[in-house]
């Protein structure tokens, strides 16, 4: 039954990690658009569309806004170069689409870890394991593995930002419509590379504390047990 009791915790530990993750996604997404203003200003994308602020930042909200689902279609009237034309290709939705899949699959993945998480923390409290001591190791195992990915990962990305993001297009995507020329195509002027990289650095740095929050609290059942140990030797010892 112990192992039981352990193998709960791991799961426990690896759900949390998964919302943690997807989380840090949404929030760097979604949580304050001022970021892509600052992105467009950053790289001039105003000049590479010659748009008004005001119209791209039109056109990243309705975008946005498809991606988690709370819009049917891709397609955004817009000023652009002077013309008032639909800022999306077909080429721009199709991908888009597939992104769209890609975030509400891991939205749908966050729920069934929420899941999971609640079904191990009910199992641990219903046998009467020591649950603060099991969740909390647990944790800590799973975040050393996933620090350790992290920071590979991070290396990867310092080292060849281009190789990394490519790779991931490799991995999620089986056609090459995520290649786009910019000189055909409104959208990647409107989203360079540069980005994409300062979007993953907040999303780690995001994710990070994430894991340090709970790295911290999983500390406190081992502190607490120690000061009763320390309290109960005290109390021996002056009897």
């Amino acid at each position: 039954m112990n192992k039981l009791h352990w193998a709960a915790g791991i799961v426990f530990s690896v759900a949390l990690m998964i919302i943690l993750l997807i989380s840090s996604f949404e929030i760097a997404m979604y949580a304050d658009f001022n970021v892509y203003q600052k992105e467009y200003e950053k790289y001039d994308v105003l000049s590479d569309l010659d748009m008004t602020m005001d119209d791209v930042m039109h056109v990243t909200r309705e975008m946005m806004a498809y991606l988690r689902g709370d819009r049917e279609a891709l397609s955004v009237t817009t000023t652009v170069e002077g013309v008032e034309q639909d800022f999306f290709n077909e080429q721009d939705r199709f991908h888009m689409g597939e992104v769209r899949d890609l975030f509400i699959g891991g939205l749908n993945l966050r729920w069934g870890a929420c899941a999971a998480a609640v079904i191990c923390l009910v199992f641990l409290l219903a046998v009467r394991a020591d649950w603060k001591r099991i969740l909390a190791r647990s944790w800590q195992i799973v975040l050393a593995v996933t620090g350790a990915l992290v920071v590979l990962l991070g290396i990867a990305v310092a080292v060849d930002f281009n190789a990394v993001f490519v790779e991931f297009h490799h991995i999620f995507f089986d056609n090459d419509l995520w290649l786009f020329d910019p000189a055909e195509d409104y959208m990647i002027r409107m989203l360079p590379e540069g980005l994409f990289a300062d979007m993953v650095i907040r999303i780690g740095v995001i994710f990070i504390i994430g894991l340090a929050v709970c790295f911290a609290l999983s500390l406190i059942p081992g502190r607490l047990s120690a000061g009763k140990k320390k309290n109960g030797s005290g109390q021996h010892t002056g009897n």
